[in-house]
């Protein structure tokens, strides 16, 4: 079994269809990761997170059920953009 941080160090938007980027500007991409989880069946859990192009550094934003919840939080990314753009 793969770890999502293996993959997310070689590829930092990821690999394959379970990665999507869902915001990118010069600095930052903000990438959604879908996740098996055995616990949960055939279900998946999705891994919001951010990749700092010029540190090399990853930002866990969040991590949720998709089953309790239709989509990631806009607005919690919206928070870590701001503070990313007074940061540089």
């Amino acid at each position: 079994m793969v770890r999502i941080e293996e993959v997310i160090e070689q590829y930092p938007t990821g690999v394959g269809k379970n990665f999507t980027i869902i915001h990118s500007d010069d600095t930052h991409e903000i990438v959604k990761a879908r996740m098996a989880c055995s616990s949960l069946k055939k279900n998946s859990m999705r891994l919001i997170y951010a990749y700092n192009k010029k540190e090399i550094i990853f930002i866990h934003i969040e991590l949720y059920f998709k089953g309790e919840k239709a989509n990631e939080d806009r607005e919690r990314i919206k928070r870590f953009l701001k503070i990313f753009e007074t940061a540089a």
